[in-house]
């Protein structure tokens, strides 16, 4: 299955790999962000074995009966903010997601500075108990980090500028937040009260909050994504991962790449399986614009939350605590 054509796919080779001209690679994905915010890309490097692996411990895990998934439940990761949450207690505009899944992170020791004062997002993950889960999951987050510094290289050479320029001041130590994703499948619409057909969202329309998202999903379809001012289907492309940009990416460039909307639903008879994986700024960082004189127009009242990006002050870290702890709103009282 192919994509739609105002997604395209970029083949990445030049880039992994260090050889041949990296710059038609550069251009095809800065296009895409000034177009769509979207794009599939191949050529990428990370291991086939590893990601299909990934989804059958994933698939074994999601297939346990509720209470045995709630011995990682979220509560029990505490600061860290890591483990299992149930179908339905994930929020998207205060609407409850129909999804469960599972919170990761960098893994880090106790003894680590900023796990020993406390910092939220920081700390150990809870896995479940089932053999090479962990491993398997660690192997994936150092191969999509790796895949996200190449990614954010060619953002930088398609804006013109050093390809050193994000990793200098903004990703030397990326914040890593790893999900796995199932989302149940409730098949087609039902009737509402009117008689009408009434659509439920496996999740529903957001943009991501940081710089650059890396998705694998299952074959199962089911994204969709908002290419000027109309939703398209962004369909599993063998071999590939989707990517998309974040808030963060838009306020750096005042706009000019801006943060798509998407959306899931799940209308098949089995599971989708999906894993977002969200690149993003050092928790330490302060979010400026590359140009400062670029000028921004005030587009909140078109943002699916209502809210602007170009005017946001304090750290990376700052920003994303108070948008997760709408995401959790119970789970951000205790632990924030």
């Amino acid at each position: 299955m192919s994509g739609d054509p105002s997604i395209p796919i970029v083949d990445l080779s030049a880039l992994v790999s260090g050889r041949g001209d990296q710059h038609p690679a550069a251009v095809q994905v800065a296009e895409a962000c000034r177009n769509c915010g979207f794009f599939y890309v191949i050529g990428h490097g990370v291991n086939a074995d590893l990601a299909d692996r990934l989804e059958r411990l994933s698939r074994r895990f999601f297939a346990q009966d509720l209470e045995t998934k709630l011995a990682i439940r979220m509560e029990r990761g505490g600061r860290a903010w890591r483990g299992y949450f149930p179908v339905g207690a994930e929020l998207t505009l205060g609407q409850p997601d129909q999804k469960e899944g599972l919170y990761f992170g960098e893994e880090l020791e106790d003894e680590h500075p900023r796990v020993k004062a406390g910092v939220p997002l920081h700390g150990r993950n809870l896995f479940p108990d089932i053999l090479g889960f962990r491993e398997t999951v660690l192997d994936y987050m150092d191969a999509m980090t790796r895949l996200g510094h190449a990614l954010m290289q060619a953002i930088a050479l398609g804006l013109g500028l050093d390809a050193t320029y994000f990793r200098e001041r903004y990703t030397d130590k990326p914040l890593i937040l790893f999900r796995i994703f199932h989302y149940p499948a409730f098949g087609n619409p039902v009737a509402s009260n009117d008689g009408t057909a009434e659509s439920r969202w496996s999740v529903g329309e957001h943009t991501d909050y940081g710089l650059l998202t890396i998705l694998r999903q299952d074959e199962t379809g089911g994204l969709q994504v908002k290419s000027r001012s109309r939703w398209i289907d962004a369909p599993p492309v063998p071999g590939s991962f989707v990517c998309n940009i974040g808030d963060m990416l838009d306020r750096m460039t005042g706009g000019l790449y801006r943060s798509t909307p998407h959306r899931v639903r799940n209308e098949s008879t089995r599971g989708r399986i999906s894993f977002p994986f969200f690149f993003d700024p050092n928790f330490d960082a302060e979010v400026k614009s590359i140009d400062p004189l670029r000028s921004v127009a005030d587009d909140r009242h078109e943002r699916w939350d209502g809210t602007g990006v170009h005017d946001i002050s304090g750290t990376y870290g700052d920003y994303l605590l108070r948008k997760v702890s709408m995401v959790f709103p119970e789970l951000g009282r205790e632990v924030i």
